[in-house]
């Protein structure tokens, strides 16, 4: 199948806090050509909430590719399942979006407490002041396409790590059960094949965005206008409109969106050499990473 042309470019900077909304949740979209992304707000106007972005990305019907910052599974490959000696442990990431949310449908606003609860599946898991027996220590275990993350001079952190201020672990749980909402609705790369019309979800990383834009490592967040449009204009985006408020969130947004844009035409992201077809249906891959 040959690459989508997309028309519309779209980034979502994800939160995994607990409570219904989240100022950490951003969305920005930009159309083809040089404009700016945009921030877009709930239809109720104020925060986002998890839900709000599910019933958002439902309403998509235009050929946008949609970016999700967050890891959409588990690593696998590495030790051959998800959670193992676990009963049950999930065969590919479908089945373990559909763990993730049947096991926390008491929660309210798609958080996860009765997953990490479990007494079994808290032994792989990092929490605070609760360190799964089963958790090897250290970075914790890696995906494939994260070792390729490494592999760029990035500095991914496992999912399976619940601590601290750069783990991704609670936002990828609450994004599985989003994903599980929308399995069969909305298209996931590279869970589903890509589809000839219409939108497709991806899993981005932001900080490759940063970097494509020139910002160095430890200076990856931008936190005002000026830095801002200078890494859009070294993404071929026009200066941005004025913020009322600028946060990591929105600016990651709105940059990501941009680099969306002008890599979506790519072959070799849709083709990574090293994802296999296995390894796309239980890990899923970074679009980014080549």
């Amino acid at each position: 199948m040959a690459e989508p042309r997309f028309t519309r470019f779209a980034a979502i900077d994800w939160s995994g806090a607990q409570g219904h909304r989240h100022k950490g949740i951003a969305v920005a979209v930009c159309e083809t050509g040089g404009g700016a992304p945009m921030l877009v707000a709930p239809s109720g106007g104020g925060a986002w909430s998890r839900e709000d972005v599910r019933d958002w990305l439902l309403d998509q019907d235009r050929p946008m590719l949609i970016g999700l910052d967050l890891s959409p599974a588990f690593p696998f490959v590495d030790e051959g399942g998800y959670f193992p000696g676990a009963p049950d442990s999930p065969s590919d990431a479908r089945t373990l979006w559909k763990m993730v949310d049947d096991a926390s449908a008491t929660d309210p606003h798609l958080a996860v407490s009765s997953l990490l609860s479990d007494p079994e599946i808290r032994r792989h898991f990092r929490q605070h002041r609760d360190c799964g027996d089963l958790f090897p220590g250290g970075a914790g275990r890696m995906r494939v396409c994260e070792h390729g993350q490494r592999a760029m001079g990035l500095s991914p952190t496992s999912c399976f790590n619940l601590v601290g201020a750069s783990q991704v672990g609670k936002s990828s749980l609450t994004g599985m059960r989003v994903l599980h909402r929308l399995a069969g609705r909305v298209p996931i790369w590279p869970f589903d094949p890509l589809p000839p019309a219409g939108p497709v979800i991806v899993e981005i990383y932001t900080t490759i965005a940063a970097r494509a834009a020139g910002i160095r490592k430890g200076l990856s967040k931008m936190r005002d206008a000026a830095a801002l449009d200078t890494a859009l204009v070294n993404l071929g985006s026009a200066p941005h409109q004025p913020l009322a408020r600028y946060d990591d969130h929105s600016t990651d947004a709105i940059l990501t969106a941009a680099w969306l844009r002008a890599n979506a035409d790519r072959p070799e992201l849709w083709r990574p050499a090293a994802m296999t077809s296995h390894i796309a249906q239980t890990e899923g891959w970074t679009f980014g990473v080549s």
